[in-house]
């Protein structure tokens, strides 16, 4: 069976990869019901953002046959990808400090940061 925290690792490596900043893994299957993992990065830009998005959604179906939603718009600095059980989230870094979504879910479990 498949386990979540295979597909949130597979990819937090796609955004390492496609160089998305600011990568934060978050369990929070203790103090959500609807998800298990939020996954957070910055894109740089527009383009960058709806980029990560875009890998982040055949990395899934390719490696997991998995077939992922996008929401939200790059222009508007956040677009969601929902996976279930993971939730990726992808901000512009101005848009990542509005919402601040580390803090307001901070009482879940940081598994990975990377700078």
């Amino acid at each position: 069976m498949l386990k979540p925290i295979e597909v949130a690792r597979s990819i937090v490596n796609t955004l390492e990869d496609k160089k998305g900043e600011n990568i934060l893994l978050m369990d929070i299957q203790d103090i959500a019901t609807f998800t298990d993992y939020f996954i957070l990065c910055s894109g740089s830009s527009e383009r960058m953002i709806e980029s990560l998005a875009d890998a982040v959604l055949e990395n899934v179906k390719k490696e997991f046959q998995m077939i992922g939603k996008k929401e939200g718009y790059a222009q508007g600095g956040w677009v969601l990808v929902d996976l279930g059980d993971v939730i990726v989230h992808l901000f512009s870094p101005e848009q990542r400090e509005y919402y601040r979504l580390e803090e307001l879910w901070s009482q879940g479990k940081i598994l990975l940061r990377l700078q």
